[in-house]
């Protein structure tokens, strides 16, 4: 019998945050079009990307997503004149929060992608899908065991009595 590799039965999830006005639209297009392409994402529309609080992204990983895109309007064309000038900056932030987590850079996206561009959606999509499989899962919550027992090991050694200190 031979044993299946963890790649075999195991698929990505991957949370995408999509600006109402382009990136959701533009995953509605590839869908009434009928461009095919990975079923790993699930969308939550948001009315604009620079709506998109760190927490929303830090609890798609917490809670086991392997991924997380954030789709927006192309800069100068947000519909909430500079809410992707905000997005931006959240991003930057966020990566650098994410690495000190352990979070590889890869899992975390943005792309602007305007509502014609359904084939982008699946580009993107599919691009995402094929690097965190090779990736392997995030596994965060199974970290968060091991975080726990680190701490509680730490607790013990901080608890034990200090040896008494002689006086000569």
């Amino acid at each position: 019998m031979e044993l299946k590799s963890q790649n075999d039965t195991w698929k990505p999830r991957i949370v995408a945050f999509f600006c109402n006005w382009c990136t959701y639209t533009a995953a509605d297009l590839a869908g009434v079009s009928r461009i095919k392409h990975e079923p790993n994402v699930r969308v939550i529309r948001v009315m604009c990307s620079g709506r998109v609080d760190p927490q929303f992204v830090i609890d798609a990983f917490v809670k086991g997503a392997d991924g997380v895109l954030i789709g927006g309007c192309h800069i100068g064309d947000c519909h909430y004149i500079d809410g992707n000038h905000k997005t931006i900056r959240r991003f930057a932030m966020l990566k650098r929060i994410l690495k000190d987590m352990g979070i590889e850079d890869e899992r975390f996206r943005l792309e602007w992608i305007s509502a014609s561009e359904g084939e982008k959606v699946k580009t993107v999509t599919n691009d995402m899908v094929e690097k965190l499989e090779k990736l392997g899962p995030l596994g965060l919550p199974k970290k968060f065991i091991a975080w726990d027992e680190e701490m509680n090991h730490l607790e013990l050694e901080i608890s034990k009595p200090k040896e008494e200190i002689e006086h000569v």
